[in-house]
């Protein structure tokens, strides 16, 4: 694919709408991190600035993926899925970017978009290796966002819009579906791998083995899906904003919290989380231990900019998946 980014000409109508004939745009920045979204900062000749996000296939690296029917983080991209998570983690009271308009219709663009505010550069990654102590306040409020979304309770997982369309299936155990996923992902990774190959029967064993000791749950919480530090923005006033949240989901909180556990390391009781249940915990981490060797090779097949970074991230995993096994 040859991909074509946003270019100013292109926000010319747009700005003068949403910002009046008399506004310019001075500076249009793409950043850098997106693989599923176009994120662009817009600087205005006010000295403003706004972050816009563009869903198109152009700004979309990834490629198809092995999926499980019932899975809510399967596809979990798109406009609709932005629009319906951001009301639900605004109504839990969780810090978000302000939204200051959505476009679903192409009115300015061939591509959903949606213009927020600019919460800033400072990912709550790099303030935490910079700058310990003063990480410390954002990842109390992040702690506090964390118990209000995995309390916000409902009897149905999913996706919020299929959940309130009456369209997410109940059908399964979220821990089946996960198990589902796990092997999926070994599947694709043990065509392309001979040491994932060859131990393909002693993890899929340890797969089922950890499921054997979950028990049945009826209740679920907000999960973000896939948080880690690089998804949380830290403004001027310390305040920690959650974004990339395009995967939330009512599901078990223990997905969220072994990819907590494994992002924030050292740091993650700071985060004060929730009561958990163990096995259902250690099921989780290494279904995501699977998944995040299939993912990085899947996106190394493609342009994506970091290729190297992700066949490190693989290879750091398949050494996990080996040992734990």
């Amino acid at each position: 694919m040859t991909r074509v980014f946003l270019q100013p000409d292109d926000l010319h109508d747009l700005v003068a709408e949403q910002f009046g004939s008399d506004r310019r745009l001075a500076g249009l920045d793409r950043l850098t991190g997106g693989s599923k979204k176009g994120v662009y900062r817009l600087g205005l000749d006010d000295q403003t600035t706004v972050t816009l996000y563009v869903w198109a296939a152009g700004e979309n690296y990834w490629p198809p993926s092995p999926t499980v029917p019932d899975d809510p983080f399967t596809d979990a991209s798109g406009a609709d899925l932005f629009a319906a998570n951001h009301a639900a983690l605004t109504a839990a009271e969780v810090r978000v970017p302000h939204l200051m308009m959505l476009d679903r219709d192409g009115r300015y663009l061939d591509a959903d978009i949606a213009l927020v505010e600019d919460a800033g550069a400072l990912r709550l990654e790099a303030l935490m290796e910079r700058d310990p102590a003063a990480a410390a306040t954002p990842l109390s409020a992040l702690g506090d966002a964390l118990r209000r979304m995995h309390t916000t309770l409902g009897p149905h997982y999913g996706k919020l819009a299929a959940i309130a369309l009456g369209e997410a299936s109940q059908t399964r155990r979220t821990e089946d579906i996960i198990v589902d996923r796990a092997l999926g992902h070994l599947d694709a990774v043990a065509a392309r791998d001979a040491r994932l190959a060859d131990a393909h029967h002693r993890i899929a064993a340890h797969v089922r083995y950890l499921r054997s000791a979950v028990t049945a749950r009826g209740e679920y919480g907000l999960v973000h899906g896939e948080l880690g530090p690089d998804h949380v923005l830290v403004t001027t006033a310390g305040e920690a904003v959650m974004i990339d949240f395009e995967g939330l989901a009512y599901f078990d909180v223990e997905w969220d919290h072994a990819w907590l556990q494994m992002r924030f390391g050292d740091t993650y009781p700071a985060l004060r989380p929730v009561e958990l249940d163990p096995h259902r915990l250690e099921l989780y981490r290494y279904a995501q231990t699977l998944s995040l060797i299939e993912g990085p090779l899947r996106i190394a097949d493609t342009d994506f900019p970091d290729r190297q970074w992700m066949l490190d991230l693989a290879e750091w995993n398949i050494i996990k998946a080996l040992a734990a096994a």
